[in-house]
């Protein structure tokens, strides 16, 4: 089966993502002082599918007041960048992100996506994980041993660079897909001697004392995600102001939260039910800010470093081409 199925049927698509929950709407007669500003009032008649990760945007956004859209907003939860991206080609959402993993096997699937925008963001949330009682010193001690990965996300990518750097493949190890939850459901459970992996479970999985830290990826990823779209809808101007206003607003959260990191930690410690002071130290940590931004030449380059590294694994044709997934369609928005 293909890491990147863009042969979804709608029932399909709903059982693979059966974890995604509705969290709300915001109407359009909430705009406030900044859509005016922006002079975006005529949006009302768009509605937009936005995909977020738990503890992202769908909390911080109404937490700060930036929820006053001048456009209906339905926001769903995904907890992995390729289901948002096989989301926005099953056209079940509209707006969604992803690092530069998801975004090589869109291209290599041909999916029906458009990136319209770079995030830059942390590289301090990705690590590969051993059980605390582990003997495991090196990434080169997993030899012969179960190791859990989240298949086509910066976790495939980053395990197979570790076992690059240790002279070993995935032939050296005993690899096992698992979803992000079945990951630590296993890790938990003692089934993995190893685990690539994201976000806040680290820090939970740490606090707990069930596993600790084998090896990082700050240093193998470039922290460089993407802004993908719905090309259904984006030779529409209200659609793409729209969308283009939606991340101006996601900029603005985190420029005021990266200066305030306490606050972040207040408003996500619940949603994501990680003790606070947990979730701070966790923000603390991270090693540069969100920063959302227009596309460059560079930033192609970038995913074109990650695809060859999966066409040599012979994951994706050698044919690839990463830069027909990008669109300048929200360029000049985004540069105001």
């Amino acid at each position: 089966m293909s890491v990147f199925d863009i042969s979804l049927s709608r029932r399909r698509f709903s059982q693979v993502v059966s974890g995604i929950a509705g969290l709300g709407v915001a109407g359009p007669g909430l705009a406030g002082r900044y859509a005016r500003a922006a002079g975006l009032s005529a949006l009302s008649s768009v509605t937009l599918r936005v995909a977020s990760f738990r503890g992202m945007e769908s909390c911080l956004l109404p937490a700060l007041g930036l929820d006053d859209f001048p456009y209906r907003v339905v926001f769903s939860e995904f907890s992995s960048g390729n289901l948002i991206a096989q989301a926005i080609s099953a056209d079940a959402v509209d707006v969604g992100g992803w690092s530069e993993i998801p975004l090589v096997f869109i291209a290599a699937a041909q999916a029906r996506v458009a990136v319209v925008a770079t995030t830059d963001g942390p590289t301090t949330d990705q690590a590969l994980m051993v059980p605390a009682g582990s003997s495991a010193r090196s990434v080169g001690d997993l030899r012969g041993k179960r190791v859990g990965y989240i298949r086509s996300t910066t976790s495939h990518y980053f395990l197979i660079r570790m076992l690059d750097q240790a002279g070993m493949s995935f032939s050296d190890i005993v690899p096992v897909a698992l979803g992000p939850s079945q990951g630590l459901t296993a890790m938990q459970a003692g089934s993995l001697d190893a685990w690539a992996t994201y976000g806040y479970v680290i820090q939970r999985l740490q606090a707990e004392g069930s596993a600790r830290i084998l090896e990082s990826a700050a240093d193998i990823l470039s922290g460089h995600y993407f802004i993908g779209a719905n090309p259904l809808h984006l030779e529409d101007d209200l659609f793409r102001r729209a969308v283009a206003d939606y991340i101006h607003r996601v900029g603005r959260a985190y420029e005021i939260l990266s200066a305030d990191k306490q606050r972040w930690a207040k408003i996500v410690s619940p949603v994501i039910t990680v003790p606070e002071p947990e979730v701070l130290s966790y923000l603390q940590n991270q090693n540069r800010p969100y920063h959302p931004r227009a596309w460059t030449g560079s930033d192609i380059e970038g995913v074109e470093k990650v695809a060859r590294v999966f066409v040599r694994e012979r994951l994706i044709p050698g044919d690839t081409d990463v830069r027909k997934v990008f669109s300048d369609a929200l360029s000049p928005l985004l540069r105001t």
